[in-house]
Parts: C-alpha cells; structure tokens; sequence
C-alpha cells in the first residue's frame, strides 16, 4: 500500500480503530487494515462496506432504550440522505426545530424520537409508497376516508389495486 500523501511505502496492521467520521462519538472498528506511512506520518484506514456499517450504526441506534442524543439524531438524518429541511418536512416540525435537536439546544420530544426511529427502521418501501408522503400528511386538513380495492393473487396475497380520496 502506498501512501497518497507521499508516495511512502505505508506499514499496514490490523487494529482496532476509533471511527469518529461519522460524527458519533465512541465509536470502534475492530481489526480493520490501518496504514501508516513512516515518512509523512498519514494515516490510511481501509473500511470495508461502508454502507454496511452505517446501516449497522443507524440499526444499534434505534434499538437503544433511551432518548436520542444530538450526535445520534443529526447521524440518523444524514444516514437517511435528508436536508434539515427535508427532515422537517417529514417530521412535520420547522427547520429551526430540527436544528435544535441536532444541536442540543432543545430536547427531541418522544414522539418524534419513536417517529424518526421507525423511519429509520422501516424497509425499502414496496410499490410506490414512500416516506416522500409523509412531507404532505397535514396540509389538507379535511378528514376524509379513502376508498381502497384489493384484489386476491393464490401466489402473492392480497394486491392494492385501486385508491380513490
């Protein structure tokens, strides 16, 4: 392994290391490739499936029994690809909310808390539903219900074939 910075020949380890790029505090790898370079001193950490650590960040985030910290709250947005402003949107809050929380300056209530962890806990939407509708939940304010149509597949179940407001 080469060094980017220098060009070195870097020394390479496994150890564990403290991943703080995340912006969440203690976070460690175990027994990831570190490398060093003896003339420049850069250090060079491979880590593989980046997107699979995240996801297993965000997973052990929202199984955790107490209130989310800011740190945890700015981390969950982020690892949902969302703007404060898309957040917002989504939670149904202002901008301005948003940044308190990820700052601390004002604690996230607890139904917010159990509302971004179910975001985060939920699937990939099937069909075309997604978390994009939850941005628009509100706006119209005359209750209505919905007129819904299914129909029965042997193989797949029950199949939404119709929504009407």
């Amino acid at each position: 392994m080469t060094c980017s910075e220098c060009g070195g020949e870097m020394t390479v380890r496994r150890e564990n290391y403290r991943y703080d790029a995340c912006g969440l505090p203690n976070i460690t790898l175990q027994k990831v490739e570190v490398g060093r370079c003896p003339k420049c001193g850069e250090t060079e950490v491979a880590i593989p499936s980046l997107e699979g650590l995240h996801r297993s960040l965000a997973q052990a985030i929202i199984r955790k029994p107490s209130r989310l910290v800011p740190a945890e709250i700015r981390f969950l947005r982020k690892y949902l690809g969302w703007s404060g402003a898309d957040f917002a949107a989504r939670m149904g809050t202002a901008a301005e909310t948003v940044s308190r929380w990820e700052t601390g300056a004002a604690p996230m209530g607890p139904t917010a808390d159990r509302l971004l962890r179910l975001m985060v806990a939920t699937t990939a939407p099937k069909g075309d539903y997604s978390l994009d509708v939850l941005a628009t939940i509100g706006r119209d304010t005359t209750p209505r219900p919905m007129r819904l149509s299914f129909a029965t597949d042997r193989l797949a179940g029950w199949r939404l074939e119709t929504v009407a407001a």
